[in-house]
């Protein structure tokens, strides 16, 4: 991906923040062994600012969507604090086996490291850290559900063990579902909206991102309509530039 590229998946710019559409299989940061990341795109997401930006919360590697990040050191403290005090809304599209009896629903499950060779592997524990996520279901088909889940507190994996936990794993993930290591089909877990409320004077924003192209199959099966009108990009000098229709 080039610098352009990682521009045109910008969906939201002011002064203090961008919002960026992640692809998935592209780390947010560098691994303790280097390799592509998110990071090396920071310099072309500067416009004109002196220092890049930093990543005001992270996804998984093959998660796609709506990625934040402060940019600059007071924009991160605040975000940051945001995040923390569970103030950002934050909504995943996912395709998930089976799916869940009832229409909606909260699944409460305190997660725990798995091991700590595992690297971010997470378990259910009663002693862990509490951990709760809202799901409701949006369409099923071909034995699949289409789900919104909300997670409304932030541990690592936590859409993905709870999912997986309740009998209904996230399709294509090999860790807690039933998916082999070739990455075929790709993780189906999408950050689809944000919510932050960045200003103390201006209503909050929400932003959203368009669905990836390896998800579109499978949410038409479940009866997603294929096509979408997206908001205009804000850019920090009030200009607005009108993201284009993505049709399926």
């Amino acid at each position: 991906m080039t610098p352009d590229e990682m521009l045109a998946r910008l969906l939201y710019r002011d002064g203090m923040m961008l919002v960026v559409d992640k692809p998935a299989g592209l780390s947010v940061h560098r691994g303790p062994k280097g390799g592509h990341s998110l990071e090396d795109y920071f310099g072309a997401l500067r416009f004109g600012l002196p220092r890049d930006p930093a990543l005001a919360h992270r996804l998984d590697k093959d998660t796609s969507g709506c990625l934040v990040l402060g940019r600059h050191r007071k924009a991160l403290a605040l975000l940051g604090k945001l995040f923390k005090q569970g103030k950002v809304g934050k909504t995943y599209w996912a395709v998930v086996e089976g799916g869940p009896a009832e229409d909606e629903g909260l699944i409460d499950m305190a997660l725990a490291e798995l091991d700590k060779t595992r690297g971010w592997w997470m378990k259910p524990d009663p002693s862990g850290k509490p951990a709760q996520s809202t799901w409701k279901v949006m369409g099923r088909g071909e034995g699949k559900a289409w789900l919104a889940l909300e997670p409304l507190t932030g541990r690592t994996h936590q859409l993905r063990v709870h999912c997986a936990e309740m009998g209904f794993p996230i399709v294509g993930d090999p860790i807690y579902g039933s998916a082999d290591r070739s990455g075929v089909p790709p993780l189906h877990l999408h950050s689809r909206s944000i919510t932050v409320p960045i200003s103390k004077n201006k209503p909050a924003v929400t932003i959203e991102a368009p669905v990836p192209e390896h998800m579109r199959e499978l949410l038409r099966a479940c009866g997603w309509s294929g096509s979408e009108q997206l908001p205009p990009v804000v850019t920090g000098d009030g200009e607005i530039e009108k993201q284009p229709r993505r049709d399926g």
